[in-house]
């Protein structure tokens, strides 16, 4: 299963340090198999997207992961990616950028060639060969035809895949340089938020998979954190409901939409791993 890290501070500039991996000896790392890929995406002073990722294709190359990456944004967005189909390639390594927005995804969709049909022309959007790309390019295309409502563009998306190709999970984050933007579907997999704007404290979070994130700076200034697990025993992690988008705007204001009802109709089998 892959796994997700989101952080927004809206407006406010902070610094946060991320290791995307522990040390490669760690008897961590050996219990689980390698991740094909790790990433990290933040936004520049001007909300341009950067994006930092690298492909795993041996446990031996897991050297940009374990670097501490201290970095400033008001938004970040990680990703550790257990592949299950396309092969581990830097074009095939979360998160993906389009329309200035950046994307990383957990869970599989299938009959991949007949959304690759759906998305007719929007399909020059796609370089790699992931479904998340996929899905993330029909998001943006049902979103730039909904007047650029990302919530509308999302539902959309997610009611066609529904209605139309089998899958397992589609759990998303999508960042901007001030918003995030979060979705659990259906109940495959765990999806957390954490809503840290009324009790502000140094953030030191580690994920039972190796990713570890830091930043003293979120001691004094708000924030929100969306990630695949619950990442401190504070009791505070709160599971998104299946079908639930969540719009932190840049303003930290936390918005709950429903943007689709109930399972897919057709079910992918869950990859383990």
């Amino acid at each position: 299963m892959c796994r997700l890290f989101g952080l927004t501070a809206g407006q406010q500039r902070i610094r946060a340090s991320f290791w995307l991996l522990d040390a490669p000896d760690s008897i961590l790392l050996q219990s689980y198999r390698n991740p094909d890929g790790t990433g990290l995406g933040t936004f520049d002073e001007d909300g341009r997207p950067r994006v930092e990722k690298a492909p795993i294709a041996a446990y031996r190359d897991t050297a940009f992961a374990c670097e501490a990456k201290e970095r400033y944004s008001s938004t970040f967005l990680a990703h550790l990616r257990y592949g299950t189909g396309a092969p581990v390639a830097m074009v095939n390594t979360h998160p993906f950028e389009m329309g200035g927005r950046l994307c990383a995804h957990n869970g599989s969709v299938g009959d991949l060639s007949l959304l690759r049909e759906h998305l007719g022309s929007d399909l020059r959007r796609v370089r790699g060969e992931t479904d998340s790309e996929h899905v993330f390019a029909l998001i943006t295309r049902e979103t730039e035809l909904a007047g650029g409502d990302l919530v509308e563009g999302v539902s959309r998306a997610l009611s066609w895949l529904a209605g139309n190709v089998p899958v397992s999970a589609v759990n998303l984050i999508i960042t901007s340089a001030h918003e995030v933007w979060a979705v659990r579907w259906p109940e495959t997999h765990d999806l957390f938020v954490l809503d840290k704007r009324s009790l502000p404290g140094p953030v030191e979070h580690r994920s039972s998979h190796g990713m570890r994130i830091s930043s003293s700076e979120l001691g004094v200034h708000p924030s929100v954190v969306i990630a695949s697990e619950a990442l401190d025993d504070s009791g505070a992690w709160q599971m998104i409901p299946s079908g639930e988008l969540i719009h932190v705007g840049s303003d930290l204001r936390i918005t709950r939409i429903p943007v689709v009802d109930g399972p897919p109709r057709l079910h992918l089998p869950v990859a383990h791993h």
